[in-house]
């Protein structure tokens, strides 16, 4: 029981590390120019599913990266040097707010999974430590 605890924790951990760091990569190109024949940066979102769904649970996994618009927003600024002859240019389609709010929860949902391995590391030594008397 203890060791599953830990293998479903750690697969929790993994999962959370990267939707941590999709989120960290939308917010580092939150401002990325691109001319308007080129797509924008494509804002990456994790699906996570669990393991070996249906027929049992093992913890985690992450199923794939789902990839926002290309198209992203169309920002008129004629003095910008990637700006087309008309005066546009593409920013990436992403939410600085709401990729905020996924990165407290991926933190929170890590340290909730650390938590978890902690105990049963410690509950592991215990019994380790009965076992010897």
């Amino acid at each position: 029981m203890t060791f599953d605890a830990l293998g479903i924790a750690s697969t929790g951990m993994t999962v959370n590390r990267k939707w941590i760091d999709a989120v960290s990569d939308n917010l580092s190109n939150l401002n990325t120019v691109r001319p308007m024949d080129e797509e924008a940066f494509r804002a990456k979102y994790i699906i996570a599913t669990a393991a070996g769904y249906p027929t049992q649970t093992e913890g985690t996994r992450v199923a794939g990266v789902e990839l926002g618009t290309a198209e992203g927003r169309v920002v008129y600024e004629p003095d910008h040097p990637m700006a087309n002859e008309d005066g546009y240019v593409r920013y990436p389609e992403i939410d600085m707010s709401s990729q905020m709010t996924q990165l407290i929860m991926a933190q929170r949902a890590y340290q909730a999974n650390a938590a978890v391995v902690e105990r049963a590391r410690s509950t592991y030594e215990q019994a380790l430590t009965i076992g010897r008397s």
